[in-house]
């Protein structure tokens, strides 16, 4: 039987573009901006931690971030979270 394994995103900012392919060897690597010179790569959950470590010593990267993605409530919607459109006192009256 097939299974998912748990799987997380890294943002990785690198220097320069010679770094992609040893990033090859820590993750799988979803996209590749070569002109803003940053790479998101998925790397397994339970390895994140141990992995972000590895890739920020490497000599071209200059930041690694978590995804924020997993930590966002998926039923928020746009309105809700900037509040462009609320409902005053005059508003519920009609």
């Amino acid at each position: 039987m097939f299974k998912l394994t748990p799987r997380r995103s890294l943002i990785i900012y690198i220097n320069n573009n010679r770094v992609i392919r040893a990033l090859r060897h820590y993750g799988q690597i979803d996209y590749i901006s070569r002109r803003m010179h940053y790479v998101v790569m998925y790397v397994d959950q339970s390895d994140v931690e141990k992995i972000m470590e590895k890739v920020s010593r490497l000599r071209a990267v200059r930041k690694v971030e978590l995804s924020a993605r997993p930590d966002l409530d998926p039923t928020l919607t746009d309105l809700e979270v900037t509040g462009l459109y609320r409902l005053h006192d005059e508003d519920d009256k009609k």
